[in-house]
């Protein structure tokens, strides 16, 4: 489904991404594991279209990819940002309508919006909140709602659980899941490497720009190296 080659992607003189190749089967979870600055963000941006490569291929379903971002959207791909990024100053409803703004279909956006709200009850019942009155946890649903408006067939999630709490840290997890069922593919990069792990098909190990280990989820997560590395604290939460 995605194929990503020999990925370069520099910030000034910084080599950020060092020859980069992932696989993303369709109806996977593949997760990308690796610690803070180890260029998990770049590549997703890469991905959409929001960072230049300088060199590489990035090739979706047999064709490589626009590096326009809303060509990438409309190609199928939708990205759920870091930090959720949500519009503080708009309403549920109208942040969930934005991640529509591509589409003309009125009855299948109508159709997405109660999937959504099917997916997060809780949404519903703040349908005309203000998005920056939200909690963390909320907004992070928001923001997964939305990046599932614009009907995509893959969906890239950048720390999804990036400062919630444990208990919220299982519910989005457990969503993640539901996303799956939902016949997306997802493309995860988190830093709870045993979260990751745990809901994951296959899995990357990305470090200091280059891939260093790949292999089936369940296979990276018994392994004694990812153990110590990345699993010693985060397996508790």
């Amino acid at each position: 489904m995605l194929k990503v080659e020999n990925l370069n992607v520099f910030y000034g003189g910084i080599h950020a991404l060092k020859g980069v190749g992932i696989d993303v089967l369709e109806g996977q979870i593949v997760s990308i594991i690796g610690s803070n600055g180890a260029g998990k963000s770049t590549l997703l941006n890469t991905i959409s279209g929001i960072v230049k490569p300088k060199e590489g291929r990035i090739e979706y379903r047999g064709r490589e990819l626009s590096r326009q971002p809303h060509r990438v959207v409309k190609a199928g791909i939708s990205q759920v940002p870091e930090g959720r990024l949500v519009f503080a100053n708009l309403t549920v409803r109208e942040n969930l309508m934005m991640g529509a703004y591509l589409r003309r279909d009125t009855k299948g956006i109508e159709r997405d919006l109660k999937s959504v709200f099917e997916l997060f009850p809780r949404l519903e019942e703040r349908i005309s909140q203000l998005a920056g009155t939200l909690s963390g946890g909320e907004q992070q649903m928001l923001a997964m709602g939305r990046g599932l408006m614009s009907s995509p067939e893959l969906v890239l999630l950048d720390e999804p659980s990036l400062g919630l709490a444990p208990l919220l840290v299982k519910t989005i997890f457990e969503i993640i899941e539901d996303i799956k069922r939902m016949n997306k593919t997802i493309l995860l990069v988190e830093q709870n490497a045993y979260k990751a792990l745990s809901v994951a098909d296959k899995a990357y190990v990305l470090e200091q720009g280059r891939i260093t280990m790949e292999g089936s989820a369940r296979d990276l997560l018994r392994d004694k190296t990812i153990q110590e590395a990345y699993l010693g604290k985060v397996q508790n939460t």
